[in-house]
């Protein structure tokens, strides 16, 4: 239950970070004047951020790993650490596989 209420916290910052910087796919960043190809950089870029930061809450996750055993950290940021790089990795995980259902049902569409 605690998952998916931080999930949805994320995800809830993680819009308002968009809409802050008008990087939505919609349009609804203020930015409405943009080119059919800026809309897709600005997607694509939104896409690219969330994985750079799943990537960099992943390396936090095994450094925090590493510190603990080596005992040169607290063991309860190791668990907080490892815990935040699960989740965003089911996250991804979760994004993928909603992306790869929706291209699917694109090709299953009639022509």
């Amino acid at each position: 239950m605690a998952e998916s209420t931080i999930a949805a916290t994320k995800a809830a910052q993680a819009y308002q970070n968009a809409v802050r910087t008008g990087k939505t796919a919609g349009g609804f960043g203020g930015n409405d004047e943009r080119t059919a190809a800026g809309a897709d950089s600005g997607f694509g870029d939104l896409v690219k951020n969330a994985l750079m930061q799943a990537k960099e809450i992943g390396k936090r996750g095994e450094e925090q790993s590493l510190k603990g055993m080596t005992d040169r950290t607290d063991l309860s940021k190791v668990v907080t650490a490892v815990a935040e790089a699960e989740l965003t990795l089911q996250t991804v995980v979760s994004m993928r596989d909603k992306v790869i259902d929706a291209y699917k049902e694109i090709l299953r569409m009639p022509m």
